[in-house]
């Protein structure tokens, strides 16, 4: 396959300018990573029309689960742990005196929702984006309830993958009940949307667990001394000085802060107001951003564009590609009776398709020796792969021919560099244009070149 662009060589800069933020709260986005609630990047409004004639015949997405509870209880856990001898000691600031609170009744919270879980928000925008889809598309919807036509819906399988699907697919019906019965219960796949665990993974796992560069690279960027100053000020906000000198492990109890702030949005249905949880009274905007950034520079390195002499972190998304073009290929062949594709997945498999496909902001993998850093890469988690994010392609037809137009997070988006539109400007393109960008060979696959 075709290399990612090579990022410029612009030194061995690490952080100097952290982006800037509106206000601390969910909107602060950047900070919270892949862990940043949804929001659709476009106005319905301003969508471009289709060619004149050309009429929607198909679409289709991937999209990764809505917002969820913590995986576990580590990080409230470890934090409560320590607030408890705090307090023994009579140690508390007075932030942290109301800060022990707050974190047992976002973990009570957590723990009802059940660990992992999607959450009321969660549920909310699965709901919420099939219902712009089938406003973005009401003569597609219409067409497939009276011709029959299925949708066919597929996940990997976990729990929180499951019920998006389910959420999304609940509310395409309420909007166009005709829709029920002919929406297919839910697969399970994980060869095409778990890859990173499945059979297509094992070289990707390998090199997570044993590739020396990632492990240097990644100690090297969060060894820094602005990691144990900005995790001191984080403690410091919680606990007086005298007790942070007794924390062995700084950093990782500063970490678990950040995990509760970066959670808690997600959780802002089951706060006691239904507004939210304030934890980001308790890590100021830079600290967020820079343990942010940490959290960027691992997922970037992991799961995204990586180093620029490897592929290893997202040539494994090629399954998913493959299939994208298949149920097109098989649409215009007449040979699918499908009018909707509808997948659920998660972060580990959008990022590397995201890298794949060359998405924007995924487009720059970092040189050897140079670290990601937020000056010179556009890597944002919280735009790569935010929770909710999505691909959807829309399929419009006349006379035989047929056009692609690709939406990411709900953005109308040009293919990679290198794929021509049917018009400058345009966001729609050829089928058989798409075919010959991406390398498509006679058997119907991608190309390795």
């Amino acid at each position: 396959m075709r290399r990612l662009t090579p990022l410029l060589a612009l030194g061995a800069l690490l952080l100097t300018a952290l982006p800037a933020h509106a206000s601390d709260t969910p909107r602060h986005r950047e900070s919270y990573g892949t862990k940043a609630p949804y929001e659709p990047r476009q106005s319905a409004r301003s969508y471009q029309r289709p060619p004149a004639g050309f009429e929607p015949v198909f679409t289709e997405n991937v999209s990764r689960h809505g917002s969820r509870s913590a995986t576990d209880s580590a990080d409230g856990d470890l934090i409560l742990a320590l607030w408890d001898k705090a307090d023994a000691q009579g140690r508390l600031t007075a932030k942290g005196e109301e800060f022990g609170p707050k974190v047992r009744a976002l973990l009570a919270a957590m723990d009802r929702v059940g660990y992992g879980n999607l959450s009321g928000r969660g549920r909310q925008e699965m709901r919420d984006t099939a219902g712009r889809m089938q406003r973005r598309l009401p003569s597609l919807f219409t067409r497939i309830a009276d011709e029959g036509e299925k949708i066919d819906v597929v996940s990997s399988g976990q729990g929180r993958a499951v019920d998006s699907a389910g959420e999304y697919t609940g509310a395409l019906a309420a909007a166009e009940p005709a829709l029920k019965p002919l929406i297919g219960p839910t697969r399970t796949d994980k060869d095409l949307l778990y890859f990173h665990k499945a059979a297509g993974g094992a070289a990707y796992r390998d090199y997570i667990a044993n590739d020396q560069r990632l492990k240097d690279t990644l100690s090297g960027i969060t060894g820094r001394a602005r990691t144990r100053e900005a995790a001191r000020r984080v403690l410091r906000g919680l606990f007086e000085e005298p007790f942070v000198e007794q924390i062995g492990d700084q950093v990782g109890a500063a970490e678990a802060v950040y995990n509760l702030y970066g959670i808690a949005p997600a959780m802002s249905e089951e706060s006691p107001d239904g507004e939210g949880w304030g934890m980001d009274r308790y890590i100021s905007r830079s600290d967020a951003a820079w343990f942010g950034y940490l959290s960027d520079a691992e997922d970037f390195y992991e799961k995204g564009p990586g180093f620029s002499d490897s592929d290893i972190t997202y040539r494994m998304a090629d399954v998913l590609l493959d299939d994208f073009f298949r149920q097109v290929e098989a649409k215009r062949a007449g040979t699918s009776d499908l009018g909707a594709e509808l997948r659920f997945t998660h972060a580990e498999e959008i990022i590397p398709l995201a890298a794949l496909m060359g998405l924007p902001g995924s487009t720059e993998p970092a040189t050897p020796g140079e670290p990601y850093t937020y000056a010179d890469n556009p890597w944002r988690g919280a735009s790569v792969a935010p929770l909710g994010a999505n691909i959807q392609w829309d399929v419009y037809e006349r006379n035989g021919r047929y056009l692609v137009r690709m939406l990411y997070n709900e953005k109308e988006t040009a293919f990679k560099a290198g794929c021509r539109p049917i018009a400058e400007g345009s966001t729609f393109y050829d089928l058989d244009e798409l075919e010959r960008c991406f390398g498509r060979d006679e058997r119907g696959r991608r190309g390795t070149g």
